[in-house]
């Protein structure tokens, strides 16, 4: 696995986590009405998600005997299959492939409850994911 890669990668959602809990208001009311806020916290979600689908992605085509997802989410599914990452961790990254869908494809309007109880409740399953892949050399 090119390792220069992925740990580029993971800087990259270092990034978007510290830029999500920089940028995130005090209140899911006040991120309702801060349009700068909004477009920071989707932009940096939506780059956090595709990172680790890539991370995955990466992970899984190295291992060519492995059949490849059909979707993102089951990129997440297949390294818990192979004990690369909990069961618990897979299901959690699968949920915000759908917030991923609806930003970039605008399914639906954006809840930006959601939003804020991500950027407050959530983000540890990024750092969860990334430290599997860190460089420990």
């Amino acid at each position: 696995m090119d390792q220069a890669l992925i740990n580029q990668k993971l800087e990259s959602l270092r990034r978007c986590v510290v830029r999500l809990e920089e940028r995130c208001p005090a209140s899911a009311d006040a991120l309702q009405t801060d349009v700068d806020a909004q477009d920071i916290l989707a932009l940096n979600l939506t780059r956090a998600i595709q990172l680790c689908v890539d991370i995955a992605s990466h992970w899984i085509s190295e291992h060519h005997e492995l059949t490849s997802p059909i979707t993102m989410g089951q990129s997440f599914e297949v390294l818990a299959e192979r004990g690369i990452i909990a069961r618990d961790l897979a299901d959690d990254m699968k949920k915000p492939v759908g917030f991923r869908n609806i930003v970039i494809h605008n399914y639906e309007a954006i809840d930006w409850r959601i939003v804020y109880a991500i950027c407050h409740r959530h983000l540890d399953q990024f750092r969860r994911f990334a430290s599997v892949f860190m460089d420990t050399e």
